[in-house]
């Protein structure tokens, strides 16, 4: 993901580097840019006006996150690097490129200020509601029977076999957290070598996490697991992957920032010279967490790592905005909702998913012509096209406003916002954005921010576009158990749809161009589920 051969550059500043003012902030839509707008990768301190990333901490005392700890006095004998970071606390300064939590809610929250489409919520479960009435009756008077179970009977196979191997996936993730705390010490010894972050470290990381993806990645297949576990395990799989990156590679820019502060203890203050000064606290502000509670390397502890592998978030930061109290009764309410929206999802595939594929399945092997499979073909995509829009907005649901808000309550995490009105989007380029706000926090931090310095914006979109279409299509290889490349190929046509939709003629028509990405989420959907099951 990260190539970080060099010290990452604000530990390489230099006079001019550090004297310029130049921070990173979050764009609208949760994306990082650089204030000076140069495009050249390098973010620099701001030492005339400073920019306060504040993430909005309720519930009041100084020790509330995890691994905040409490202000000891510094004795008059404290080494320069620990008064830099006493006055970075206070300050709370932040010029890593990072991203700005706050407190806040989730659109669909009763909370929420965006409650005028209220109706339109209380209409789709109503919309549900008669659907599922629908279903049970034309059961009842076809097979005598409530429901099909064809698709429900998969979850009552193996269900503590996959719960102990998804247990052991989460507890291998720990294998990160001695490593940094030893880069923290200097590096890792092997004899007279030592192996530091910037120089062999990351590429060991690499490895690991590619050796530890393959394992857990190849363990379903061995165990020929049906798609519903497989799929499940698949997509936990890819969450754990990007946290553990995200703590590593944050980590371990952090213990490379921590070595050259330490470096410049060697120096007496009265031969400091005002570069190195300066260098000195904007790698203390590093080193430093948002809201000042939290220093690097104290953050690096079991009871940190724990709560940053439950909070909702692929972006690993030293401390997150709370809020006050865990509210039982959300939890309940999140948890029922993940429930009654499994239910649905099983039930529209059971019930209208499943018999269409069934039955075009049985044609296709009968057809005696390209003309008459390509009919069927089209007829079940056409088919399925409801079911699937369905599909798609229950997945959405369960994930962003339920699964993600039970871990959000859970944690006290206090940033909601995992989706935004991606409902409004007229291109993909805004849909990648705002439907899957922590993925695409992840993918803007570590992969487009790395690439765009050394290859310049469109390398940089080609790059994330590729890798999270590599994600895809291995979710879709594991569900199928079919290496096709079909939805590979479609996410990767999207950069050159989004250049089109850029055109200013083209990017005016925003009502139709919402009503092109409607269309084309929709049929997308459905031809290349038709694509990978029935071909």
């Amino acid at each position: 993901m990260e190539n970080l051969m060099t010290m990452p550059p604000v530990a390489h500043a230099t006079v001019a580097e550090t004297s310029a003012t130049t921070t990173a902030v979050e764009g609208t839509n949760g994306e990082l840019r650089e204030r000076n707008g140069n495009g050249n990768g390098i973010f620099k301190p701001n030492l005339e006006e400073p920019q306060l990333l504040k993430p909005q901490v309720t519930g009041g005392s100084s020790d509330e996150a995890l691994s905040s700890g409490t202000a000891t006095p510094l004795p008059e004998d404290a080494p320069p690097s620990a008064v830099s970071i006493s006055v970075a606390r206070r300050v709370r300064r932040r010029l890593f490129p990072t991203i700005a939590y706050e407190s806040r809610v989730s659109h669909f929250d009763p909370a929420s200020q965006h409650h005028d489409f209220r109706g339109f919520f209380s209409l789709f479960w109503v919309g549900l509601v008669i659907m599922l009435i629908t279903t049970v009756l034309r059961n009842l008077k076809e097979n005598g029977s409530i429901m099909r179970t064809n698709i429900f009977s998969l979850f009552a196979h193996g269900p503590f076999e996959l719960g102990i191997a998804d247990l052991a996936m989460v507890a291998s993730t720990g294998f990160v957290l001695p490593l940094q705390q030893m880069y923290a010490k200097g590096g890792i010894k092997m004899g007279d070598k030592v192996i530091r972050w910037d120089k062999e470290g990351h590429w060991i990381q690499h490895a690991l996490q590619a050796v530890w993806l393959a394992i857990w990645v190849y363990l379903p297949f061995f165990f020929n697991w049906q798609w519903t576990r497989q799929v499940f395990f698949t997509l936990h799989a890819l969450t754990l992957l990007m946290k553990i990156h995200s703590y590593s590679f944050y980590s371990g820019h952090l213990s490379e920032c921590h070595q050259k502060l330490k470096s410049l203890d060697l120096l007496t203050p009265e031969k400091e010279t005002t570069e190195q000064s300066e260098l000195r606290e904007t790698l203390a502000f590093e080193l430093t967490s948002p809201d000042g509670r939290v220093t690097y390397p104290n953050n690096l502890t079991r009871e940190n790592f724990v709560d940053y592998m439950l909070c909702p978030t692929l972006c690993y930061e030293l401390s997150y905005p709370r809020v006050p109290t865990i509210r039982i009764e959300k939890l309940l309410e999140k948890s029922s909702a993940v429930f009654g929206c499994v239910f649905l999802l099983t039930v529209v595939s059971e019930e209208y998913i499943l018999p269409v594929m069934q039955d075009a399945h049985i044609q296709l092997a009968a057809s005696t012509g390209y003309y008459e499979s390509f009919l069927i073909l089209l007829e079940s995509i056409s088919l399925l096209l409801f079911p699937y829009m369905i599909t798609f907005l229950l997945v959405f649901l369960v994930i962003f406003e339920y699964v993600l808000g039970f871990f959000a309550e859970l944690t006290r995490f206090g940033d909601r916002h995992f989706y935004s009105d991606w409902w409004n989007c007229s291109d993909w380029l805004e849909f990648s954005r705002m439907w899957n706000v922590p993925v695409h926090r992840f993918l803007q931090r570590h992969v487009y921010s790395i690439s765009r310095p050394r290859h310049g914006r469109p390398v940089a979109y080609l790059v994330t576009f590729l890798i999270s279409a590599l994600a895809h299509e291995l979710v879709m290889f594991c569900l199928t158990k079919k290496l096709r490349g079909y939805g590979f190929v479609c996410q990767m046509l999207q950069l050159p749809i989004v250049a089109i939709q850029r055109i200013p003629l083209v990017k005016a028509q925003r009502r139709l161009n919402n009503v092109l990405f409607w269309v084309s989420m929709i049929w997308g959907l459905s031809m290349i589920s038709s694509l990978y099951v029935l071909l």
